[in-house]
């Protein structure tokens, strides 16, 4: 159904749910620089992506760094961990650097890896978890119609804004504060240019 072009990492939608222009970056000009939230989250992930299975409890074996597909949604990647409960059931597990918090750009990822799984697997998997490392707490995630289908939204944007391959204007938020490509996506300085450019343009048509 996808060509190997078309197939989204499962990353790249935690990228665009945060900010379209990240994505773009990273996932098309393959931009990337390290800053104090990337640098905790990649110490986090050197120690719970280790390829391999366990036993954590009586009866739940526990797979890293697990790869998942879904050929009918076009995605590919890698779970941190899947849990698998005593009847079978897979229960994934999202891996954050930070402190507890509610992130939608978290649950999207998460429940993307809940539909590979249950492609995958041929199984329902109704519920998954974020664990919030500097918390030492997981939060957990119903995966419920409503997160479904804005997940699935987010594959479609994300696969559309990588086939455009162009850059979407900066948000020029507070996101920006905790970005990594602060200075190579320059959002005040692109919006400052920008908007002056329309203004003094002399070809410009004010029509709406």
């Amino acid at each position: 159904m996808f060509t190997a072009d078309e197939y989204v990492m499962l990353s790249a939608l935690q990228h665009f749910a945060f900010c379209p222009r990240q994505c773009a970056l990273i996932h098309v000009e393959q931009v990337w620089t390290e800053n104090i939230y990337t640098l905790r989250g990649l110490r986090v992930h050197e120690t719970v992506n280790k390829p391999g299975d366990e036993l954590i409890e009586e009866g739940i074996r526990v797979e890293r760094s697990l790869y998942l597909h879904s050929s009918k949604l076009g995605l590919k990647g890698i779970a941190d961990i899947v849990e698998f409960l005593p009847d079978g059931t897979p229960y994934p597990v999202e891996y954050k650097s930070g402190s507890r918090k509610v992130r939608p750009a978290d649950n999207i990822q998460l429940c993307a890896q809940a539909l590979c799984l249950e492609e995958m697997l041929d199984r329902p998997v109704l519920t998954g978890a974020v664990f919030h490392y500097k918390s030492r707490r997981r939060r957990e995630v119903l995966l419920d119609q409503k997160l479904r289908s804005l997940t699935i939204q987010t594959i479609q944007k994300t696969r559309s804004l990588l086939a455009t391959a162009k850059l979407p204007p900066p948000v020029k938020d507070k996101r920006c504060d905790d970005c990594s490509l602060m200075e190579t996506c320059m959002p005040h300085a692109v919006n400052y240019f920008t908007e002056s450019a329309q203004k003094n343009n002399p070809f410009r048509l004010d029509l709406f």
